[in-house]
């Protein structure tokens, strides 16, 4: 097993990417701290990976001391930490004129200050074991949608912090960081958010060839298999790098003639 014995912190496991990247981990011999807001979608994702490879720890990591209180359920369940999953973030829209300074703040908080600093609380056990950490930033911390600004800031945020980090930790502390930037994935939460923006019931079954190329968008267990790969000791001594997961390229894209938008007819 790649993750053989391993114990791994992933933030926003009750659901979508991070569930995946929970139970793909368990199936690779790992222990899993399990964490995220919704308690009773926790304690499916526990059931479903047995208590014996994880525990549940449900908390709000923008709330001061959270981050350090969720490396505690980690040490005081294994006794150890090999590895983070920053994965936990607030997708929600906006722009310049809807953004104000509580709301950015609110969305840094969430997405990039508490990655941060749950970072700093678990370096003395990740350095121990010269572990690693995996933040999932998004392909918009280039630039981003339109109406996505104050996400976008957030994950261009957490972006820089994994070039920073994973060149200073890597030579301090023995401990890789590194990213992947999913691009559109269908988790449940995309699902009821699009429906919430005025698309019909199954709006990911036809989408015009501009934004899926393959006749279809990402799946939450496509990126938690790339996630393995930097968790594992495979990796050797990368770190410092941000790869895009995305079925074109992102950056200096020339998109099809075909710009049609998706049906918002319901």
């Amino acid at each position: 097993m790649r993750l053989d014995n391993k114990v791994i912190i992933i933030t926003g496991s009750t659901t979508g990417i991070g569930k995946a990247i929970a139970i793909r981990c368990v199936a690779e011999g790992a222990k899993v701290v399990i964490h995220g807001l919704e308690e009773a979608w926790g304690i499916e994702v526990l059931n479903e990976l047995g208590e014996k490879n994880a525990v549940l720890h449900i908390s709000d990591l923008s709330v001061d001391g959270s981050p350090e209180k969720l490396v505690e359920a980690a040490i005081n369940a294994f006794g150890k930490l090999d590895a983070v999953v920053n994965n936990a973030a607030i997708v929600a829209s906006s722009n310049i004129q809807s953004t104000d300074k509580a709301y950015l703040q609110h969305l840094l908080n969430v997405n990039t200050i508490a990655p941060f600093l749950l970072i700093k609380a678990a370096l003395p056990y990740l350095t121990a074991q010269r572990g690693c950490v995996l933040n999932i930033g998004s392909v918009n911390a280039y630039s981003g949608e339109p109406n996505l600004l104050a996400y976008s800031i957030s994950k261009g945020g957490l972006m820089t912090m994994t070039r920073n980090l994973g060149d200073t930790l890597h030579r301090e502390n023995g401990v890789r960081v590194n990213q992947i930037n999913p691009g559109w994935v269908l988790t449940e939460t995309e699902r009821e958010r699009k429906k919430q923006h005025g698309l019909v019931e199954d709006w990911y079954k036809d989408l015009p060839s501009v934004y899926a190329p393959a006749g279809r968008i990402l799946w939450p267990n496509e990126i938690a298999a790339a996630a393995i790969y930097w968790l594992t000791d495979e990796s050797g001594p990368i770190s410092g790098q941000v790869v895009d997961l995305e079925q074109y390229p992102f950056i200096g894209r020339n998109p099809p003639k075909d710009t049609s938008t998706i049906p918002s007819k319901k």
